[in-house]
């Protein structure tokens, strides 16, 4: 009680009942919204009834179940229905948020780096004499002959390794020993030589004395892994597990999955241009293109490179590709490698968009003049970084004021925003006819991997044919096929129940999280809850957070 108790004044509840904005939640009755519609946070069931097939059993709702922070809920769907009015509705202007960098923030970063910096060149400068870990040694590799081979790193590179990555590399790359749900087992190591290199510590018989076994084993968060291996039990606040999938595999999908190998190899070696296409994968776009309301689908083996393949195949020389200015670099990356003429728009700045497009068609080339063979604007549903919808309906009727191609990037939205999770099209209340081109990835909400793109009948049939991810990568797994499509029976039955809601199994975690770092970690969580828990936690000044961290039981990555 003492925890809900605190939940609820981080909250602004001062009597203890927390009442929602009528002329906030009002708006998700109005006219405006279809009768499904819920908000993006709700845990009730948005009903969606289909009678395209066999496959509409898969979208069918199921009745909510008791809801254990209905106490909090008010007040979270009264931010959810802010949200809504500025993005969704439009009933309230757009209010474009200040992404400038705070002046002590950027000051105090910049003296940590210029600290860390002087002092490895101050370093580097004693071990010349002294000696050192880093100092010069023979080595058996001929190509670490420098007077043969030119280096491989850069002298910086090679400095930032030594001063400044090794000083934290215990944050990085740490080996797990679970699957990635709300707690993630951490596998301890250990280092004799400064974090130059890391080891395993292995078992309690591998440390030096009685004094130190005594330490871990009564520890608040060790645990023994399998062969009895040292672990500590941690908050993971970097997998990608929106609907939790990570958490209760063994009950939702193993069954389904495991059967899968019956049938099928985990790896099919092939393209799917040629022996790697499968009944499941053939299932699997089916089902994408109709969840998401597009003639056909074609799904892909890795979600970064769905963007970075798929760019380049759409657009070429001649074309244009404008794009928002917080895209993903799998955005960036394959609008470079496409040939396209770039230009960039303010984030989620229509008017700005609508001066580029325009003077984009009022100029047209350079030099020559000649009219842009087609224009693409591509935008994400929800920029991962900042946890940010996009103005959708605006952009949606910028580009066909203009006559630009839509291309829509769901890989953090789908499955997880939208009261039946169909992403930012849906909670917008945007029809899907009108995005040319809808990407997604099986990886954030669907415990899978891999991406998908849909679109037009002609348009995926091009892609088949054009698309470098297609016509030389290796096809996805029939394994992960088998996986996404468990996950949509899932989804699609309980989506938005209390006990599969989007936020419950983080929200639990926080719960569990050490006194001294829970209100921190909690008022970030309520100001990304409403945001469909797009949640980063940055760190100023740059400092080694291990410690503070993993005492508090907390493991973040950053891709």
């Amino acid at each position: 009680m003492k925890r809900r108790s605190r939940l609820r004044r981080l909250l602004g509840f001062a009597d203890g009942s927390g009442k929602a904005s009528q002329a906030a939640l009002s708006r998700l009755d109005s006219d405006d919204v279809p009768e499904a519609e819920v908000s993006s946070t709700s845990s009730g069931v948005a009903s969606h009834t289909s009678s395209n097939g066999d496959l509409g059993s898969f979208f069918e709702s199921s009745t909510p179940a008791e809801d254990p922070y209905q106490d909090v809920r008010e007040r979270m769907e009264e931010l959810a229905a802010k949200d809504r009015a500025m993005f969704a509705t439009h009933d309230e202007p757009s209010q474009l948020h200040d992404l400038s960098l705070p002046a002590f923030a950027a000051y105090t970063t910049y003296l940590g780096y210029a600290v860390l910096i002087v002092c490895g060149h101050i370093r580097d400068f004693f071990s010349r004499f002294l000696g050192g870990r880093y100092s010069s040694r023979s080595s058996t590799f001929a190509s670490d002959n420098l007077s043969l081979y030119a280096p491989l790193l850069k002298s910086w590179e090679n400095f930032y390794t030594r001063r400044l990555y090794h000083r934290i590399q215990d944050c990085f790359n740490r080996p797990i020993a679970s699957n990635p749900g709300a707690t993630i087992q951490v596998l301890e190591r250990v280092s004799d030589d400064g974090n130059k290199t890391m080891k395993l510590l292995g078992t309690l018989s591998d440390l030096d004395n009685d004094s130190q076994r005594e330490l871990y084993s009564n520890g608040d968060h060790f645990v023994a892994v399998s062969d009895d291996r040292v672990a500590r039990q941690c908050i993971n606040l970097g997998s990608y597990n929106y609907l939790g999938f990570a958490d209760d595999w063994q009950v939702t999908c193993a069954r389904d999955v495991i059967a899968s190998l019956d049938d099928l190899p985990v790896s099919m070696s092939a393209s799917l241009n040629e022996f790697g296409t499968t009944t499941r994968h053939r299932e699997l776009e089916r089902l994408v293109a109709r969840f998401m309301g597009k003639e056909d689908a074609l799904v892909l083996n890795m979600g970064f490179n769905t963007n970075a393949t798929t760019i380049p195949a759409l657009v070429g020389r001649g074309d244009l590709l404008i794009s928002d200015e917080l895209n993903h670099t799998s955005i960036v990356n394959g609008a470079r490698g496409s040939g396209a003429a770039i230009r960039i728009f303010r984030h989620n700045d229509i008017d700005n968009l609508e001066n580029v497009l325009r003077e984009a068609i009022i100029m047209g080339r350079p030099r020559t003049r000649r009219p842009w063979n087609k224009i693409m604007v591509v935008v994400e549903g929800i920029y991962s970084m900042e946890g940010e919808y996009c103005d959708l309906a605006n952009v949606v009727r910028v580009c066909k004021k203009y006559g630009a191609y839509v291309y829509l990037d769901e890989a953090h939205s789908v499955g997880a925003m939208g009261p039946t999770g169909r992403g930012c099209a849906e909670y917008c209340g945007v029809d899907t006819a009108d995005i040319d081109i809808m990407m997604g990835t099986f990886t954030k909400s669907f415990g899978g991997m891999g991406g998908y793109i849909a679109a037009s009948k002609d348009t995926i049939a091009f892609l088949r044919q054009r698309c470098a991810g297609s016509a030389n990568h290796n096809s996805l797994s029939p394994v992960v096929c088998q996986q996404v499509i468990s996950s949509f029976k899932v989804s699609s039955e309980s989506l938005r129940a209390p006990s599969q809601s989007s936020h419950a199994h983080l929200l639990n975690a926080f719960l569990a999280v050490s006194p001294n770092v829970f209100d921190l970690l909690l008022a970030c969580f309520l100001l990304h809850a409403h945001r469909d828990l797009i949640l980063n936690v940055f760190q100023f000044p740059p400092r080694p957070f291990p410690s503070p961290c993993l005492d508090a039981n907390l493991l973040n990555f950053r891709r």
